[in-house]
């Protein structure tokens, strides 16, 4: 059975699915599989027709009941009937998701564990953002800083955002999980975020959720 993490709070609720089923496993959990079979079609790769339909079987696990999921332009999700928000991504073996209230921002990002960040970190990182060592590295704060922008990207909805230039992360101590703040320089209002975390072995999970 697959890894399945999910955490509810009053105003929204995520969850992690590990996509280690096949096509007809994940859609004998779907009410209606024929209505998905057309989705399917729209991908060659069998590893995105898994990520395609695992993001259905998530969206339904959480909510309950099936949704359709359209997309803007942009290729910023969203659901055809507005009854909550909703952001997604995935990383290799994983999918996750986030449904926050109607009308309020969410943005949810998952980042598969591994070195290869230390390579693109010069991209992304500002000389005022301090690493903090966990487990012996800094592995795992680089992940979190790339995980957490890109949290705040999905939740800003603008364009030419340079991750380095315009997105800061506030120091924190890296622990299992805990919260941090980040600020951005992108508009002219500059919000400020409060970037809620979690550690696995296998990934980091960074989310956000719009208060107000």
């Amino acid at each position: 059975m697959s890894l399945f993490i999910q955490h509810t709070y009053p105003s929204y609720k995520w969850g992690v699915w590990k996509m280690d089923e096949t096509l007809d496993e994940l859609l004998s959990m779907l009410p209606q599989q024929e209505t998905y079979l057309e989705g399917l079609q729209r991908f060659s790769a069998e590893h995105r027709r898994l990520e395609w339909l695992s993001v259905r079987v998530l969206v339904f696990t959480l909510l309950g009941e099936e949704k359709e999921i359209a997309y803007y332009p942009s290729g910023k999700p969203y659901l055809a009937d507005k009854s909550a928000s909703i952001s997604i991504s995935h990383t290799r073996g994983y999918v996750s998701v986030i449904i926050g209230e109607a009308g309020k921002e969410v943005g949810i990002d998952i980042e598969q564990y591994g070195e290869r960040v230390h390579k693109v970190a010069h991209k992304y990182m500002r000389t005022d953002e301090p690493l903090s060592s966990y487990q012996g590295t800094d592995t795992w704060a680089l992940l979190l800083h790339w995980s957490a922008k890109e949290v705040m990207f999905k939740c800003m909805n603008t364009p030419e955002v340079d991750f380095r230039e315009h997105l800061r992360i506030f120091p924190f101590t890296v622990t299992e999980k805990g919260v941090f703040s980040a600020e951005e320089y992108r508009t002219p209002e500059q919000r400020k975020f409060e970037i809620r975390y979690l550690l696995h072995p296998d990934f980091v999970l960074t989310w956000q959720v719009d208060q107000f």
